[in-house]
């Protein structure tokens, strides 16, 4: 197609899309031609009905949700020599700094029939109105999982489905489209096999994944979007945060402020939850700790810490060791780490496994007793960091983390690592390439 006449069907597509609902099935040549001669008509009512013999799209059976965007449909456009950028070396990555050459773009549009068809195009900037909902009512959610380059070579994710359902129920929440996960999942590995040479070869780093859905309906006012987009760009990382000299981290406790309470989107990844965090955190690193220890409640409950999610190991009231973290109530999101370490940490004969609701009066308790012996977040940016103090009030309270001679956290982290990369076989471990 001539480059004129494809500038003139990009800008009618746009400025009449809501008009289209019969455009995208079909797709002829003829069709084309007629709406770039239709598009110089200043006052165009309505779409001129398709030809008789144009072919037109026959759907496919579609699973739950009710209509979905389908990996059978995506196009690819790859980069050209000019936009291809250049690879850091792996000691300068740090986190999400760096992006690959390609990105995962797939459109929603109500009055085009929902999902359309998903493309992969060079890495670029997203071109969004001013009043896009995402923008003003943080009508938005992400995921955030990781691509490993296994010591076999082959490129492996870790329990992508997990992220696709939590992705699916927070877009539920939020008033934005449903997708099936599965189809989400190969478009993702499509990606990651054309960028492929962006997952690093080390052990120390990875390829982040981070799928995003907006909405980008152009009108003021609070209600489920009519138009939106979900797009997904990788980024390779290393650490996610610096420790202290001994490897763990130290975090900070402050009463005053929550993260989440019930019957809200605590147990969501909406942008919502992280944006009004910031100002705590940067609070709590002037005062020398990495990460905030998130309480609720007149029992000052912990729920998360920065991030992740908090785990605790103790000698319980029957002298045997025990793995606790708090329950799914509501308040915390349900990490992926965190499921695998408690499926994991239950098939070993020598720790209890609980989950429990945990208050800063019992850490304070168990410390005290000298029962108290490792505290670890865990979370697919940091897989498992260990922690050896909490700020609290006046006061530290310092956890021998890094004392155990067998630590719980590091047998946990070596057992996911080796997953990750391939070392043992395991069925959390997807081979894409």
């Amino acid at each position: 197609m001539p480059l004129r006449r494809s500038k003139i069907l990009v800008k009618w597509i746009y400025e009449n899309q809501h008009k289209m609902q019969t455009l995208r099935r079909c797709s002829s040549t003829l069709r084309y031609k007629e709406l770039e001669e239709n598009s110089v008509q200043a006052t165009l009512e309505h779409v001129a009905p398709v030809e008789a013999g144009a072919p037109t799209h026959q759907p496919r059976p579609d699973t739950t949700p009710d209509i979905s965007f389908k990996y059978d449909d995506l196009r690819v456009s790859l980069a050209a020599p000019y936009q291809l950028q250049r690879k850091p070396e792996a000691v300068d990555l740090g986190f999400g700094k760096y992006f690959t050459d390609h990105m995962l773009k797939i459109n929603y549009h109500t009055e085009l029939g929902g999902w359309q068809k998903p493309e992969i195009t060079p890495f670029e900037n997203l071109s969004i109105h001013p009043a896009a909902k995402a923008l003003h009512y943080a009508v938005q959610l992400f995921e955030g999982l990781k691509a490993y380059r296994g010591v076999d070579d082959k490129i492996r994710l870790f329990r992508p489905e997990l992220n696709m359902e939590r992705m699916n129920l927070a877009a539920k929440r939020s008033g934005l489209p449903m997708f099936d996960g599965e189809e989400l999942i190969k478009c993702i590995t499509r990606l990651v096999q054309i960028d492929q040479e962006w997952v690093p070869h080390s052990e120390t780093s990875t390829l982040y994944i981070r799928p995003t859905l907006i909405g980008t309906e152009p009108t003021f006012g609070i209600v489920a979007p009519e138009t939106a987009m979900l797009f997904a760009i990788l980024s390779p990382v290393s650490a996610y945060y610096k420790t202290n000299s001994d490897g763990a981290v130290s975090i900070y406790a402050d009463p005053n402020v929550v993260r989440a309470f019930p019957g809200g989107v605590g147990n969501r990844k909406v942008g919502s939850n992280y944006g009004p965090t910031i100002e705590i955190t940067s609070q709590a690193s002037k005062l020398g700790h990495q990460q905030v220890l998130w309480l609720f409640g007149p029992n000052q409950e912990l729920t998360e810490v920065g991030a992740m999610n908090i785990f605790l190991v103790y000698i319980n009231e029957h002298g045997d060791k025990q793995l606790s973290t708090p329950p799914l109530n509501g308040l915390i999101l349900p990490g992926v780490t965190r499921r695998s370490i408690l499926e994991l940490a239950s098939q070993w004969e020598d720790i209890t496994v609980k989950e429990e609701v945990m208050t800063m009066d019992r850490v304070i308790e168990l410390k005290n007793q000298g029962r108290l012996l490792e505290m670890f977040g865990a979370g697919t940016a940091v897989i498992i960091t260990p922690i050896s103090n909490v700020g609290y009030l006046d006061k530290n309270i310092h956890v021998p983390t890094m004392k155990q001679k067998h630590a719980v956290y590091q047998r946990l982290k070596d057992t996911l690592l080796a997953i990750q990369y391939g070392h043992i076989e395991h069925p959390y471990a997807k081979i894409i390439t």
